[in-house]
């Protein structure tokens, strides 16, 4: 049960940060400038969390284990985010949200590739796997495909003329199309992502610790992109009230807390549990996109939504499934969740 309500948390606190981001990227903010400064401020936020909380089990750092956070932070904070950003900038929050819905259908079919997860169709959970994979690629071209007729209506001038700012980019079809095909991208590293984390909390199962280096290695990578990217905005200034506020959240939360408790979730469930949860934060971003930027919701998103709800239950169904994450410990051993699991193979390669 804990591992569900930490989920639907993160999930919750994400489509917070993905509104308030859109809302700075439609100042003009370049998006690898916004990863800078959000990895800048996990990185420090973590840090003094992570020396004391972890400082008398945490496993020594190797080359091999430091390898592994930098490819990790490449995929999981960098890419995915400056890519989602992107798709961000020219869609819509809850456009790019429900686009995160692709990220349980690629870890699902990335661990079955991987012989990370077996697929046993005579089983229940077996089938509701499959069932939940085929829900999520209906509901995403039903997304692309079919918007529908408004379901509301904005009820005001300003809330006409907020709705129009913020969606003004998603009506034109090659911006709309742009951004499909890098939320696809960005999603295939999230769920790269996903993966490389089963694999780091084998050799370095200190999520404070882990995500504050894999930080500090997404801000340097971020900065160096910026710099050869926008060579002709290679400006590190943000200014106004709100974008700083806007970032603070953004890193100490979006990029710090919820990434360690991402970890965590797949540290005790498995990847493939913890990226299934992201159906919700379409959900949450479509309640935040009516009521704060004044978007409106239209039938198509709202029988995607109801889709992608019933993806979340058939994976919940197919929970009964025994995550071979960490085999060379016990099951009450994992529970415990400390650093010093990790002591007698942080310094070997795994096989």
């Amino acid at each position: 049960m804990k591992p569900v309500v930490v989920m639907l948390s993160i999930n919750l606190a994400l489509a917070g940060v993905n509104i308030l981001l859109k809302e700075i990227l439609n100042e003009g903010i370049s998006q690898l400038l916004i990863v800078v400064y959000r990895q800048t401020i996990s990185s420090l936020f973590l840090l003094p969390i992570a020396y004391f909380w972890e400082r008398k089990t945490r496993p020594q750092l190797t080359p091999y284990i430091l390898f592994l956070l930098f490819i990790s932070s490449l995929l999981g904070l960098t890419l995915t985010l400056y890519l989602f950003l992107i798709g961000l900038h020219y869609t819509s929050a809850t456009f790019s949200c429900a686009f995160l819905n692709l990220v349980p259908v690629n870890t699902f079919v990335l661990a079955v590739l991987l012989r990370m997860e077996k697929v046993d169709t005579k089983s229940k959970g077996g089938r509701a796997k499959v069932l939940g994979t085929l829900v999520c690629i209906s509901g995403n071209l039903l997304l692309i495909l079919y918007k529908g007729m408004p379901l509301t209506s904005p009820g005001s001038a300003t809330a006409q003329t907020n709705g129009a700012r913020v969606t003004v980019q998603a009506d034109t079809p090659g911006k709309w199309l742009i951004g499909s095909l890098v939320l696809t991208a960005g999603c295939f590293m999230w769920s790269s992502w996903f993966l490389m984390q089963s694999r780091v909390g084998k050799v370095y199962p200190c999520q404070y610790s882990s995500t504050c280096i894999m930080s500090f290695f997404s801000a340097i990578q971020s900065a160096v992109l910026h710099l050869i990217i926008d060579r002709k905005n290679s400006v590190f200034i943000v200014k106004g009230t709100f974008a700083i506020l806007s970032l603070v959240y953004a890193g100490s939360v979006g990029s710090g807390l919820c990434y360690v408790g991402m970890s965590w979730c797949v540290k005790q469930k498995g990847p493939v549990f913890t990226a299934a949860f992201t159906p919700f934060m379409e959900v949450f971003a479509a309640i935040f996109d009516f009521f704060i930027l004044h978007e409106q919701i239209h039938l198509g998103r709202t029988k995607k939504m109801l889709k992608n709800v019933m993806l979340w239950q058939c994976y919940r169904v197919s929970d009964d499934h025994k995550w071979n994450v960490y085999p060379s410990v016990g099951k009450g051993q994992r529970s415990k969740g400390v650093c010093s699991e990790a002591k007698g193979i942080s310094g070997r390669r795994l096989s």
